[in-house]
């Protein structure tokens, strides 16, 4: 059995806090075809309550998280606030017994990614 998994973590440098209540998409990539696997929202801390992906589910392979930042701002009152509405995030995970940690760092202008641990 595989020890890996693929974990998030949303924060909001404007609001200096977790990005609480953000939705987002986990999607594997085979080709031109985007199969979702699961639809997840952040905790209060900001993160998913449990891996997006663990075990034999993690497989090397091309995968896609799409963090619905727009949907987030609109179900938070500020809607008209900010620049982007989804912001995609394609990686491919090559060890399956790995930790992928995949954070976005938001704010209404901008936003950062990178792999953590």
């Amino acid at each position: 059995m595989s020890e890996g998994r693929l974990t998030t973590h949303v924060l909001d440098t404007a609001e200096g806090k977790p990005a609480a209540g953000l939705p987002l998409t986990l999607s594997r990539i085979e080709g031109d075809a985007h199969r979702v696997i699961g639809r997840f929202h952040t905790n209060a801390d900001g993160r998913s309550d449990a891996p997006l992906l663990a075990g034999d589910a993690l497989q090397p392979g091309l995968y896609e998280i799409v963090f619905q930042v727009g949907a987030w701002r609109t179900a938070r009152g500020d809607g008209g606030v900010g620049f982007y509405d989804d912001i995609p995030i394609r990686f491919r995970i090559g060890d399956p017994n790995g930790h992928y940690h995949v954070p976005l760092i938001v704010s209404p202008f901008g936003y950062s990614t990178y792999r953590g641990s």
